[in-house]
């Protein structure tokens, strides 16, 4: 048994103190420093930043791994990727958990279906060109991995937690070394790319608000509350609540990707990376089961709380961004430096291009609000896309924000095959990228269905 004062007891509880007061930082900066203000970085990403730098300053001075001394257990650097490969899950399952159960009219359901399809076709552009990219790399530089470039989707288009799943796979099953790095790095510059880039574009296209500042009133989960939902402060309080559905979705993901598993231990990696995948079924199907036991009158109230469950959603995607850029290892980056900056700099520019034409052609209502939105979500998060929204529809008037939480369903349907084939970059780079071209013409012409049969009519 441990002494309550070993570093063991200690390490992973100093760790997560660490992190939240990276944000707490991260905030005041936000605050204080103009620059911060008009790149609309989010928080998260500048408290990785605080920790990244000052953990390369300990490594300039000591010659030892921060996160890896006796203070954060000895393992923290494991720990954060630990914590940035939950906290993915962990997050999206809270958004499953959201989003209004209201019919839809057809016309906005075609608008979130083609959202959808242009979230996996933006996958796809992404995965054509970093595919590409690291190809040709692979033909300049002596052992390099060619198969990295298909790392710049999930980093740009899913984000940190995906880019450190898929890196772990490549460095761990196919010697990949720095893989984790490299993924973990992509995503970081895909945040970049989504505050910097939307801030140029809203600068250019003077369509960014010049709003005074306000006082703005606090929310308080009371204001949220109606008489159906279950009181704040009950027997177990309603945050509790909202976490505990959480966790009970994950372990039942957890038992469900256990069985695959055994039941295909040769596919068990690509299982477990696809933890979040299976966390939004599980979460939708309990969603399913504790809204018709709400109809039936089994349950007299409730149970879910979109505001506080959004809340939730939120913390888990915060605390990933930033134990994700903490977890890089710049010294595992030396000779990737070029590569990086050219893939940096290219998904950035296709990104922005092929939703520029998107957006025009097929969301002509609102065309600026959904290219802005799905900018920032494809090169960041969803959060980034709704950080860039508000800047010129703070009221939500358009339904662009609707899109994006509805579009997951076509995109997750659309965007599994893309999954399957990075598991078969490494051994065929080149039928691979093939394959992503042929899916890619496929998924333009359903994106595009009504234009071209109209034409052609």
């Amino acid at each position: 048994m441990s002494n309550f004062w070993d570093s063991s007891v200690w390490g992973s509880m100093n760790l997560v103190t660490v992190l939240l007061l990276s944000l707490l930082a991260a905030s005041l900066l936000k605050k204080s420093v103009k620059f911060l203000q008009d790149s609309l970085i989010p928080t998260s990403v500048v408290g990785g930043a605080i920790l990244l730098c000052i953990a390369a300053i300990y490594k300039f001075i000591t010659k030892d791994v921060m996160f890896d001394t006796a203070f954060f257990g000895g393992n923290g650097s494991s720990v954060l990727e630990v914590v940035t490969y939950h906290t993915l899950a962990l997050g999206f399952i809270a958004s499953a958990f959201t989003g209004s159960t209201q019919k839809l009219s057809k016309q906005r359901n075609i608008e979130i279906f083609n959202t959808g399809v242009t979230t996996v076709s933006t996958y796809l552009i992404q995965a054509i060109v970093g595919l590409g990219i690291t190809i040709i790399a692979a033909h300049i530089m002596k052992d390099f991995f060619s198969a990295s470039g298909i790392l710049l989707p999930f980093g740009y288009g899913q984000g940190t937690g995906q880019a450190l799943n898929y890196g772990n796979i490549y460095e761990t099953e196919y010697g990949f070394a720095g893989g984790k790095s490299f993924g973990l790095t992509v995503a970081a510059m895909g945040f970049l790319s989504a505050s910097i880039g939307g801030v140029i574009h809203l600068n250019v296209s003077k369509n960014r608000k010049k709003r005074e500042q306000a006082v703005e009133r606090q929310v308080m989960a009371e204001d949220r509350a109606t008489e159906k939902d279950i009181p704040i402060f009950e027997n177990m309080d309603t945050l509790s609540v909202q976490v505990a559905f959480v966790l009970m979705a994950y372990f039942i993901t957890y038992i469900a990707m256990s069985l695959l598993g055994a039941l295909l231990p040769g596919m068990k990696a690509v299982i477990f990376g696809f933890n979040f995948l299976l966390g939004v079924l599980m979460a939708t199907l309990s969603k399913i089961i504790i809204n018709k036991m709400y109809q039936k009158n089994i349950l007299k109230k409730k149970y879910i709380n979109e505001f506080l469950m959004v809340r939730v959603r939120n913390f888990f995607f915060d605390i990933m961004v930033v134990a994700g850029i903490a977890a890089i290892r710049l010294n595992a980056l030396g000779k990737y430096l070029g590569i990086l900056i050219i893939l940096g700099l290219a998904g950035a520019v296709v990104t922005y291009i092929y939703l520029r034409i998107v957006c025009r052609v097929l969301f002509k209502a609102y065309e600026e609000e959904q290219f802005l939105a799905m900018y920032g979500m494809l090169t960041g998060t969803a959060s980034t896309g709704i950080i860039l929204l508000r800047e010129i529809d703070d009221n939500f008037k358009t339904p662009v924000s609707d899109n994006l939480v509805y579009q997951n369903f076509p995109a997750i349907i659309f965007g599994f095959p893309m999954m399957l084939l990075a598991t078969l970059a490494p051994k065929m780079p080149g039928i691979t990228l093939l394959i992503i071209v042929v899916f890619f013409i496929v998924m333009n012409i359903i994106l595009f269905r009504s234009f071209i049969f109209k034409k052609r009519k």
